[in-house]
């Protein structure tokens, strides 16, 4: 897909699946056919929130994520390290001259020898540019298997300027479009009573409103609370709107 139709393609996209499946195969064609992408509004100066509030799309296999995220490899992963002090594209290269040098820490080698493991070795990781110190968001794009990283820098200097435009306008389309976190998407009439208040509507408002008792309203108000791990409603309009579950439209 050559970069003008898949602008178009990003722009015109409806949903994060969507989205996403256009967008691995755009990588792919480039020669990046492992992807894992990563957001979080909740980071802080010594970490990057509660994992379960993370936006997270990949296309890798289970056992790949089960260690990586799930066990968390990825915190002392060295490109992830490296996307949180910098902005704009790096070669894996520089986990190979850190090995060569001996830079790498104990945790970071574990991380290391699992990806030879499973011969993720060349690639290239793009750290997007944010406007608060909260934010962060990033890609690790694999080079498929047989590719040196000799070959990837090869690569990213006839094409590199057309996939970080690519990947840095996927990252934008995706904060616009909903995303339910894991166990903590919100029911219709969650979202719904949430918006209310998010209008400044009290819950006398939002029955007369809703045609609901008020009683039921405290009841979903409670639920939506629950549903995204916070103490007050107003926190969980903030986290609805963040994660852009409220004031959309059905299919």
């Amino acid at each position: 897909m050559k970069i003008k139709k898949y602008l178009n393609f990003v722009c015109g996209a409806r949903s994060l699946e969507e989205l996403w499946h256009g967008h691995v195969q755009q990588m792919g064609e480039f020669g990046f056919d492992r992807l894992i992408y990563g957001y979080t509004r909740y980071k802080t100066e010594t970490s990057l929130g509660d994992p379960e509030d993370f936006v997270v799309l990949s296309n890798h296999d289970e056992t790949y994520l089960e260690g990586f995220l799930n066990k968390g490899l990825y915190f002392h992963a060295p490109m992830l390290r490296w996307a949180l002090e910098n902005e704009g594209a790096g070669s894996w290269r520089i986990v190979q001259e850190m090995e060569a040098n001996g830079d790498l820490g104990p945790e970071a080698r574990k991380v290391l020898e699992f990806n030879q493991a499973l011969d993720i070795t060349a690639g290239y990781t793009v750290s997007f540019y944010s406007a608060s110190p909260r934010y962060k968001g990033a890609i690790s794009l694999g080079a498929r298997r047989g590719l040196s990283q000799d070959a990837v820098d090869a690569l990213w200097e006839k094409s590199g300027d057309d996939i970080v435009l690519m990947n840095n306008v996927a990252h934008l389309k995706i904060q616009t479009l909903p995303y339910a976190a894991r166990k903590r998407n919100l029911t219709k009439r969650q979202r719904e009573v949430l918006q209310w208040v998010g209008d400044g509507k009290t819950t006398q408002d939002i029955a007369l409103l809703m045609g609901l008792t008020p009683a039921t309203i405290e009841k979903h108000l409670r639920l939506a609370r629950e549903t995204l791990s916070v103490e007050t409603t107003a926190q969980a309009v903030l986290k609805a709107a963040l994660h852009n579950q409220m004031y959309v439209m059905d299919a």
